[in-house]
């Protein structure tokens, strides 16, 4: 029997002890012996909850104990997570988190000390919530060099910018109907802002390309400022607007960004809506490949942590390799990257399009008819930069989403 323990009693947390009681049979069945768990930590009290038959208040309960071999932390954030968490690895306990912060700022450390260990640190569920990506990036995939990965990372923006495209609401609506709903938070800027989107791209690139990418240069912008006019444009050209975070190399250099991309309706992640997360990985001898699934949620992401604590008792006295080093990734500045882009600028195609041809070269105008006194129009593939030179000698731009194909 493997004893292990749940930092944590959220709703993460939760789902962990209800994932293990609801499946316990095959669960031992898949790791080879049973597993047990021994304590569950968090500062509250849970009357009339089985959970308080194991639930203790002090973490040094569960370092302390030997019999403990597996700790899953599932509290949140950098702090206490980080120090409990290196704390376990150099007493020999393997790790599975669902934290994409502490992951994000502190993977290639706690990954180094668990080798040194010969334990594990393992974080499927730091992204993608149920979806499996972080296993088949380490071992599945391993033959191709990664090209590019594309992702909708973030739940709670899908859901607001499907409930936009689908219904012509605008965002503050919409926003407020997710808060209401659950799906967004009371603070809803790590989702909104892109920041969390930020450090899943962060930890995917950096599984990708073997060094750390550090979440603070990425650049990010979040879908504060697309409204329901972008997505009756976007409805005329047969497109939507998705949140993507998105790492690729091109030519040894390395780009990586989380922004709003209007894509066309033959792309792979054009039909992932509503809380559903989609991720398309490129390989240089593969192609293309798709995971897509629920990417929140109590019960998906609790899967996904158990799926790791199993992968850890199957592997109690083996580290399984992860290729993520210290060395940090120097990204090329997204000035250089280079796309098309689609601008709303006020006014009439017959007053201003000399003058935008002028800034931007030949574009293909999009006029809908129920929007007044203005027009859009999409430019060819430029670079971010050459976009800001052109846009400068623009009177009246109104806002520019990127796009893809």
């Amino acid at each position: 029997m493997v004893n292990v323990a749940v930092l944590g009693y959220g709703t993460v947390g939760s789902g962990v002890v209800e994932v293990f009681n609801t499946n316990r049979e095959s669960i031992n069945k898949k790791a080879g012996q049973e597993i047990n768990v021994k304590y569950v930590l968090d500062l509250r009290e849970f009357p009339g909850d089985p959970v308080m038959d194991i639930l203790v208040h002090d973490y040094n309960v569960i370092l302390n104990d030997p019999e403990i071999e597996v700790i899953a932390e599932v509290m949140g954030g950098v702090e206490p997570a980080y120090t409990f968490v290196k704390a376990a690895l150099e007493k020999g306990k393997s790790v599975c988190t669902s934290n994409k912060e502490l992951v994000a700022k502190h993977g290639p450390e706690l990954l180094k000390i668990a080798r040194e260990h010969n334990r594990n640190f393992l974080f499927e569920a730091s992204v993608g919530g149920g979806i499996p990506i972080i296993r088949p990036l380490n071992q599945s995939l391993t033959a191709d060099e990664i090209t590019k990965i594309t992702g909708i990372l973030n739940g709670t923006t899908n859901y607001i910018l499907t409930k936009m495209s689908k219904e012509g609401l605008d965002f503050d609506t919409v926003l407020k109907e997710a808060q209401d709903l659950g799906y967004a938070e009371k603070n809803p800027s790590a989702d909104v802002d892109g920041f969390d989107a930020c450090r899943k791209i962060a930890i995917l690139a950096s599984l990708a390309y073997g060094y750390n990418v550090d979440y603070e240069e990425i650049y990010t912008e979040g879908i504060t400022k697309i409204t329901d006019i972008d997505f009756k444009y976007a409805n005329k050209m047969n497109r939507s607007i998705k949140l993507f975070g998105e790492a690729n190399k091109a030519d040894d250099k390395f780009y990586a960004y989380v922004a709003p991309v209007m894509i066309d309706s033959n792309h792979p992640l054009y039909s992932v809506n509503g809380v559903f997360n989609g991720i398309l990985v490129n390989g240089n001898v593969l192609g293309d490949v798709m995971f897509y699934g629920s990417g929140a949620g109590k019960l998906p992401t609790a899967s996904a942590v158990v799926s790791d604590i199993v992968d850890a008792v199957k592997h109690l006295n083996t580290n399984i390799m992860s290729f993520w080093s210290s060395k940090k990734l120097e990204l090329t500045d997204i000035k250089l990257s280079e796309k098309k882009f689609f601008v709303r600028v006020k006014g009439s195609v017959d007053e201003k399009l000399a003058e935008v041809e002028k800034a931007f070269g030949k574009v293909d105008v999009i006029e809908v008819e129920d929007v007044k006194g203005e027009f859009g129009f999409v430019t060819g593939v430029i670079t971010e930069e050459k976009y800001e030179e052109a846009s400068a000698q623009v009177d009246g731009i109104i806002t520019r989403i990127r796009m893809e194909d």
